[in-house]
């Protein structure tokens, strides 16, 4: 690509790219902290991506995709996965009309922009795999009759990683789908001492729409334009592949530590994630460093551990740190 090209794809992504400080800054009037959170949850957002999260109670998950529904001036849906519920729960059902002597379709909180599935471990796979159509497809079916979804359509899943009893383990199609898997982490001293004191006042800020749902279509459409070199293509490639085949780059340590590497999905959602990290910074192309900074939340998901690694205390970020390390880099 002429520099040309890459100069007026620059002075382009910058001014399509204006948005983000103000939905940084609008969710940060209300989020304390917690900037790796924030800034994951518009990569998924740009990058058309769904993300699961996972941390203890209480660190503002919830409250995070509220916040960003309100700064979009988007439909927010919470759906609480609970033992008992019901594929139709989520998705809709068809219901009997005395009066028209017909079935008509009700829908389910899952027609909306942003669907929060919280604590999604707790329901059986049945419910669990009611989403997979809606997150592939951005379609759902009810009875004969096939529905497409709003766009944009984000779907952010919570899971504790403390409490797992009685909780049923994502079966690894539907952890595939996630774009991102966002291990959310206690904030720092200061930080907590804000939230008492936002706590204590009783004075929320208020979150006001700046952008519109139609701004981030237009956005998305952007986001896939930014320019991604064939090197830094061969790069990704290499880093998925490494974690298939780990001899091949010098890591035979690995291979028994990994049952299995990242998927093809894995890829593409690495190559997605890049060019909207390279957006959120307001560069027109994608670099290495792009590629290492999303690529921890892209691939811990997506790397399955052995009965080795775990009896090793060995963790997919471990195993992630040691690729980076041996991939060479463009």
């Amino acid at each position: 690509m002429e520099s040309v090209n890459i100069k007026e794809l620059n002075d382009r992504i910058q001014q399509e790219s204006s948005f983000v400080d103000l939905l940084s800054l609008e969710m940060g009037k209300v989020i304390i902290g917690q900037k790796q959170l924030v800034e994951n949850l518009l990569i998924g957002l740009l990058a058309d991506g769904h993300i699961l999260l996972e941390g203890v109670p209480g660190l503002a998950k919830t409250l995070a995709i509220n916040t960003l529904s309100k700064a979009v001036n988007a439909d927010f849906s919470r759906i609480q996965f609970t033992p008992d519920l019901l594929p139709a729960d989520l998705t809709g059902t068809l219901i009997y009309s005395q009066k028209d002597g017909r079935f008509e379709v009700h829908k389910g909180p899952v027609f909306a922009n942003f669907v929060l599935a919280d604590e999604i471990n707790r329901s059986p796979a049945k419910v669990q795999s009611a989403l997979l159509e809606a997150m592939q497809e951005r379609q759902v079916t009810i009875g004969d009759e096939t529905f497409r979804l709003p766009d944009p359509f984000l779907v952010m899943a919570t899971q504790n990683p403390i409490e797992q009893e009685g909780t049923y383990p994502l079966p690894e199609a539907q952890v595939d789908r996630f774009m991102l898997k966002v291990v959310v982490s206690y904030p720092k001293k200061e930080e907590e001492r804000q939230i008492i004191r936002m706590n204590n006042s009783g004075e929320f800020p208020q979150v006001h729409p700046v952008v519109s749902p139609e701004d981030i279509v237009r956005a998305r459409k952007v986001v896939r334009d930014v320019y991604m070199d064939e090197k830094i293509e061969k790069y990704i490639v290499d880093i998925v592949s490494a974690t298939r085949y780990p001899e091949e780059y010098g890591l035979k340590d690995l291979a028994g530590l990994i049952s299995y590497g990242g998927s093809p999905r894995a890829s593409i959602s690495l190559s997605a994630a890049s060019k909207a990290y390279a957006f959120i910074k307001r560069r027109g192309y994608v670099i290495p460093e792009d590629v290492r900074a999303v690529c921890n939340e892209v691939l811990r998901h997506r790397i399955g551990l052995t009965y080795e690694a775990e009896a090793e205390n060995v963790t997919s970020e471990n195993i992630i740190s040691e690729v980076l390390n041996a991939v060479m880099v463009p």
